[in-house]
């Protein structure tokens, strides 16, 4: 049977960060772990008996307890058919977009705006919104760049480069992913093609020129196929 968080308990504030660190740990893993007072009891005997607890107070199973009791009163745990697993990834239940063993995704940086394709999904939690969102690690980068990110709005399926003898069924407005070359960076923004020049091809392939406008900034720039990648349907 469920326990229930008391009301008027205190939650313990004393905790180290790595001690944080295991609970977090171990929540995340919670619907392989069974929180039961022995659960409790042995990971407080670990804590106080651990170098990192030396000269600070003894901590109390009830008190470890209380942690968890809290942390899944504000982060409920998510039903496992809806969650991100390899039978789909999905937003709501019985709403799955696609299955990630059959395609390659990238995903949107908060840091920059810009797309990166996602090596892995870490991890997944759904908001008090309702939205879900999903930890990803990025290809070239540790875990140490992971990033929470929304998955309606910034996780697809991977962009595709164009081949040379597909200029001709571009059209103004079409979305694209375009390669931005700078002096500091060479990273992936969306835009969308203002304007297209149609050239000879020859020995090198494609040579037209496109006039993009990136979304990000309104920015133009002039730039040819090979710097361009097909965006995925919606």
């Amino acid at each position: 049977m469920d326990r229930l968080r008391p009301r008027n308990r205190a939650v313990f504030s004393g905790f180290t960060n790595a001690e944080i660190e295991k609970m977090e740990k171990l929540l995340r893993e919670s619907r392989r772990q069974s929180f039961t007072p022995d659960f409790y009891q042995k990971l407080a005997k670990s804590f106080n008996y651990s170098s990192g607890r030396a000269g600070k107070p003894i901590i109390k199973w009830t008190e470890i307890e209380s942690w968890f009791q809290t942390r899944l009163q504000d982060s409920p745990q998510v039903p496992e058919n809806e969650l991100l697993s390899p039978q789909g990834l999905q937003c709501k239940e019985g709403e799955i977009i696609r299955d990630p063993s059959e395609l390659e995704f990238e995903a949107r940086s908060s840091k920059d705006g810009a797309w990166y394709d996602v090596e892995t999904f870490v991890d997944h939690r759904f908001l008090s919104t309702g939205e879900a969102e999903v930890q990803v690690r990025f290809v070239g980068f540790g875990a140490e760049e992971d990033e929470w990110v929304n998955i309606k709005n910034s996780v697809r399926e991977r962009s595709v480069p164009f081949e040379n003898t597909e200029c001709s069924n571009l059209k103004v407005g079409d979305p694209v992913l375009c390669f931005q070359e700078r002096r500091d960076q060479a990273i992936y923004y969306d835009a969308h093609i203002v304007e297209i020049q149609r050239r000879m091809h020859d020995i090198r392939g494609c040579r037209c020129h496109i006039l993009i406008r990136y979304n990000h900034d309104n920015c133009e720039e002039r730039v040819r196929l090979r710097r361009l990648c097909r965006r995925p349907r919606s």
